[in-house]
């Protein structure tokens, strides 16, 4: 790292869980953020602000009015881009230093694994189960960690999975083939300030999981009740009949 650099980081580097060297295996890391919507928005400046060296953004929607509520890495004037490029110019202009790789289109289950490999982490801040399961399966088939956060209304979850271990379940055994619902914030609703905490969670774990630090929430699914500001841990099991990790 030049004096720059370590003026720039230089709080995280006084962090003995972290120091030079964490900080230079931040500054070599990859990551694959799946949405640059409420999670993906603050999980991208997150991320960026702390030095993680390349940025891999997917996205192929454009910025919507109804948007900028909770999705703050886009503005009044980014109204009609495509949302990888706005997020792109803040990203930049927060880190010009750092690697940002923009997808804009949507990425088939063969694209998916492609990019997979190339992360040392996936962050998925998606909004349906068919765009979670395709990741899911792909981080799986990659064995790339994955950091999956889910938020509506006031209600937010949030787990790490690395379901290509033998004792660690996937995304698919806490969801199974049947029996889930598309709940979405177009019908349900969102307060603003639930999307920024669970994206700025998922930014956390997704830097713990590259340093190996404290509680990875590998196994546990953590559930946010922002009303009543509860925090409630469950355990999660490996399913033997997992359709995804099982195989």
């Amino acid at each position: 790292m030049n004096d720059q650099e370590l003026l720039r980081y230089a709080r995280q580097i006084v962090l003995p869980q972290v120091g030079i060297e964490g900080q230079e295996k931040l500054l070599d890391t990859t990551m694959l953020l799946i949405g640059m919507g409420g999670l993906g928005s603050p999980g991208a400046l997150y991320l960026a602000a702390a030095g993680v060296g390349h940025l891999i953004i997917v996205d192929f929607d454009q910025v919507e009015l109804s948007n900028l509520q909770r999705q703050v890495i886009h503005h009044t004037d980014d109204i009609g881009r495509d949302k990888v490029a706005s997020a792109e110019e803040k990203i930049r202009a927060i880190n010009p230093h750092i690697k940002v790789t923009c997808l804009d289109h949507k990425l088939d289950q063969q694209q998916l694994e492609a990019w997979a490999e190339k992360a040392d982490v996936v962050l998925d801040g998606s909004d349906n189960f068919d765009t979670r399961f395709a990741v899911n399966q792909a981080c799986v088939t990659a064995k790339t960690p994955l950091v999956s956060a889910a938020v509506i209304r006031f209600e937010g979850q949030l787990s790490v999975f690395k379901g290509y271990e033998p004792d660690q379940p996937c995304y698919r055994c806490l969801y199974g083939e049947d029996g889930h619902n598309d709940n979405n914030c177009v019908e349900n609703g969102i307060l603003a300030p639930v999307a920024g905490v669970l994206g700025s969670l998922q930014a956390l774990q997704a830097i713990k999981t590259v340093l190996d630090l404290g509680e990875q929430l590998l196994g546990k699914l953590l559930i946010i009740d922002a009303l009543s500001l509860e925090f409630r841990q469950l355990n999660l099991s490996k399913d033997p009949q997992c359709s995804v990790c099982q195989q």
